[in-house]
């Protein structure tokens, strides 16, 4: 193998330094979806008498159908509620994909600069094909941050339609359940704007790695043969 020529010029270049901001907006993509944690209020009021509040704890993956209100609403207004009840929705498909591409393309992204940083004078070498699979491979992951940005997107959505949704098996008009609030979530709302943004990243991205491809630098025509003397 040959050996590496460090050298931090490519963080200079679009090349590099483009790798350099992919690298660290998917940090930012994958914490803002993964790290979110959160909960829902109820107050609970029976025959006209406040009875108390009950929560339901979410977050990531999101699936709220395994989310229970306690304390057990089953101890609440004279047992009205015969089971235990939980938020309604799973929505850890889109999650966990998103998730999963930001950290593909955070992986990805630093092992490409640590390649352009230690190896770019083999990424450039007449004939290499090296550029051309880093071509097709930013093109992947730009297409997947596309879906799983509009998947988690849409994810959201029903998240958000989810919390904000009545009690459910609220047995009115008997009982009353007034929703008391909901965990802010902005830092999911910033997980798609990162999601789309890094989308933006690798979309562009693509046309500096294309530059460096055979497709846009032809090979240098052969040395003219020597006259005859």
């Amino acid at each position: 193998m040959a050996a590496p020529r460090v050298s931090l010029g490519a963080l200079k270049e679009p090349l590099g330094l483009n790798r350099g901001l992919q690298w660290f907006f998917s940090i930012f993509a994958f914490a803002t979806c993964g790290a979110f944690e959160g909960s829902v209020t109820f107050r609970v009021t029976c025959a006209g008498l406040e009875n108390g509040s009950v929560s339901a704890a979410f977050a990531y993956p999101f699936r709220l159908n395994q989310a229970v209100f306690q304390p057990s609403l089953t101890h609440l207004c004279n047992h009205t509620w015969p089971r235990d009840v939980h938020l309604v929705g799973d929505f850890s498909s889109a999650a966990r994909f998103f998730v999963g591409v930001a950290v593909a393309a955070f992986l990805y992204s630093l092992g490409a600069l640590g390649g352009y940083l230690g190896y770019l004078h083999l990424y450039r070498c007449a004939g290499s094909r090296l550029p051309l699979a880093d071509l097709v491979a930013s093109g992947l992951v730009a297409a997947l941050w596309l879906v799983a940005s509009s998947a988690w997107a849409q994810g959201l959505g029903h998240v958000r339609a989810a919390v904000a949704a009545p009690l459910p098996h609220c047995p009115s008009p008997t009982v009353d359940c007034v929703h008391a609030g909901v965990t802010p979530m902005g830092s999911l709302g910033a997980s798609v704007a990162f999601g789309f943004l890094n989308l933006l990243l690798w979309a562009g991205g693509c046309w500096f790695i294309y530059k460096e491809t055979p497709l846009h630098r032809p090979a240098p025509p052969p040395d003219p043969a020597p006259s005859p003397m």
